[in-house]
This record gives C-alpha cells, structure tokens and sequence, in this order.
C-alpha cells in the first residue's frame, strides 16, 4: 500500500453533505456496525447494503492473495475471492506513459515484473527521485500499454515467500479498466458482488508529470456505473489530498492511508504543511479526516505499538477515537511468516515459516477494528471465526 481539489466549487457543501450522511450511515458511524458485538456484527452486517452489507471484521485480500501467488496479477486476486476474502485489493493504480492506469505495488516494476529479462528495454533503466527517495529501475511511467503488456509479473519478495516463484512469468500486468470488468464478471458467475479497494499510488508525483490519477480514476469508474455511495469500490490513498480530491469527483467510500507515527505524508511535505500522521491520529486530525472519508488504513502499530524488541504492548486509542468520529479502520498487513508477526507469535527463525498468525489476529481483532488486509485470506476468515464464535 502507499499516496487536491475540484473546479466545481459550487458542489463541495453538497459533497461534505452526503458524506457526512455516507459516514454515519453507509458505513456504521457509532452504530448498527461498529456498535454490534461478535457473532453479532459479523452474521448481522449483512443487511442494509452498502459497505455494511461487508461482514465486520472485513477480511480483504491484500493485493490479492499475495502469500500465495505473485500479488497484483488476476492469478492472485482470483484466488482472493477463491478464499473468500471479502474485498480484494486490485489494486495499487499507478499510470503508463499513454495515460493507462495499471495495477502494480510501485511504479518501479524491476521487482515485481520480468523487465530486467528484455533486453529492448534495457535503456529504459534508470534513477529517479520518488517521494524524496532515489530509487534505480524501470518505471511504469516510461512504458506504453502495449509495451507493459509483453512483461510478465514475479514474486517481490522471493526470500520469504520462494514457493510463489513458482507462478513466476504465468500471468500480465492488469489494467484498472480490465480489474473493473473482471468484478463484473466474478460477481455474475458467484451470484454476489465482489468488492474492490484501489489505491492511488504517489499521486503528487504523477501529478507533477501530467499523469494526474484522480481524474483517471473517476472517468473510469463513471464509465462503468461505479461512482456511487453505494458502489462495491473503497478507494484509499496515503497522500489526504488525493483523497479530497476523489471526494469531489465520486461518491464512492474514501479511505485514508496512515503509515508510522514520526512519517509525514508526501503531498505534506510538497505543500509545506508540518504535520505527521501522529498529528492526524489525534481527535481533531481524525475529525478533519471524516469531513472528506469514511475510513481511515493505519499501519497495526498504529493500533497496537510494538516494543523494543518487537513485541506487542498497549493498544492506542485509536479505535476508540476513530469509531467516536464516524470512521472505519482497516489496518494493514497481516501476513503469516515470521518476520512480519510481532515477536511472541514468531515460530523458530526461518524467514519464511509460518508463526502464530492466529494468535496475532486475535490480539489485533480484540481492539475492534473493523477490517483488516491480509496476504492470506484464509488464515484470515478462519481467525475471524474464532473470534466472532468466542
């Protein structure tokens, strides 16, 4: 996961309307929601449509089912919904040089696609300043559709997960456009509407580069019937301005992505504004944050620190302070292998075996968050049963 304004300045007191109400009553604002208990809220958060119509906590599959296949490739969100997942992440849209926007998790694809292997592209190598950071591949930005699409998508982190190899070179770089008409398709041969959670990728810097993703974003979202309060398309971003940008362009469910405490947000630092995300996890950062969204991503640690040496300690307040303004949380990202679980539900010292992962999810789950993304969809639901049959 990883990040401004309308000219139609006549409808933003109509938007800020209706998403007060979108807050408060699509997604459970202190309500039949976020207010009902363990079996409860999962079993009962069917009726009403809408995003309430998710069951709670809300198992979404992480670029896809990522622990398992290759993320961001329909192998991978097939096999999300395969699992069960509730919503797939499909997915983190950054833009080519023809102005497609394409699923991958960062415009640089050298990690994540086979591009080293072409030696016509070869050229295209080079080093640029992401977000203040300078980074050395091949970028998406550089690429026309077509020539994107003779690439084919690897496993990004090979070390933990080497079993995922094994899907390496199998499956193209979606499109946004083709994932729109895959939901379509997935819901009418499952007989129910599959959901989608984009994101949009550095969207100051795309911005800078002419490529501007929100407008993108709402086109094809319009075309396809799915801008609407009620449309089964959360969209998330961790830059705020890009999230108050696609709150003047669609009506869909917004979410606000929050990484470390001490990070400020990229189109902060462009802009001059001071403040972290502590600053935004407070009560009046929160209270901002639910005047232009529903819902807020944290990192886990934001939810529950970890210490020294990485063990859990005292969950934050959080959860407590985003439900009391209306928001939603969908904290990220539970994974199964050791290095990505807190210390005391680690098992041995190999870097890809799998831990206590349901021990974790169950000390996240306690808080009452209201979701979670997940690289495993089925270690997912089942540790949702646990918890909701406790």
């Amino acid at each position: 996961m990883a990040t401004q304004e309308s000219q139609h300045e006549s409808t933003d007191q109509a938007r800020t309307g209706r998403r007060a109400l979108l807050g408060a009553a699509v997604l459970g604002a202190g309500g039949a929601v976020l207010g009902l208990s363990g079996t409860a809220r999962a079993a009962g958060a069917g009726h009403g449509g809408g995003v309430r119509s998710l069951p709670v906590p809300t198992i979404i599959g992480h670029r896809g089912a990522s622990g398992y296949r290759p993320e961001h490739t329909f192998g991978s969100y097939q096999l999300a919904l395969d699992l069960g997942a509730d919503i797939v992440e499909a997915g983190d849209l950054v833009p080519t040089k023809d102005g497609h926007l394409v699923c991958r998790h960062e415009p640089e694809i050298g990690g994540t696609t086979d591009v080293a292997r072409h030696p016509e592209f070869a050229g295209r190598k080079t080093t640029k300043v992401l977000d203040g950071v300078s980074t050395t591949g091949w970028f998406t930005e550089d690429f026309t559709l077509a020539e994107l699409k003779t690439l084919r998508a690897i496993e990004r982190i090979p070390a933990n997960r080497p079993h995922n190899t094994l899907y390496d070179g199998r499956w193209e770089i979606p499109t946004f456009e083709e994932v729109l008409k895959w939901q379509d398709e997935q819901s009418r041969k499952r007989g129910k509407q599959v959901w989608i959670y984009p994101e949009t990728k550095h969207p100051t810097y795309f911005r800078k580069l002419g490529l501007g993703l929100e407008e993108r974003v709402a086109k094809l979202l319009r075309k396809y019937g799915k801008d609407k309060r009620d449309a089964p398309v959360i969209i998330q971003s961790f830059e705020p301005t890009s999230i108050q940008r696609l709150n003047k362009l669609v009506d869909n469910p917004l979410v606000v992505l929050l990484s470390s405490a001490g990070s400020r947000p990229w189109d902060f630092v462009e802009t001059g504004d001071p403040r972290t995300v502590a600053d935004l996890v407070t009560r009046k950062g929160l209270r901002e944050i639910a005047g232009y969204a529903q819902g807020i991503g944290p990192t886990l640690d934001l939810v529950i620190p970890k210490d020294a040496d990485g063990r859990l300690t005292t969950p934050t307040t959080l959860v407590r302070d985003a439900h009391a303004v209306g928001l939603v949380l969908h904290p990220y990202t539970m994974r199964n292998e050791n290095p990505f679980l807190p210390a005391e539900f680690r098992k041995g010292t190999d870097a890809d075996a799998y831990g206590d992962a349901f021990g974790a999810y169950q000390a996240y789950f306690a808080t009452g968050i209201d979701g979670v993304f997940t690289d495993n969809p089925d270690t997912g639901l089942l540790a949702r049963a646990d918890h909701v049959n406790r």
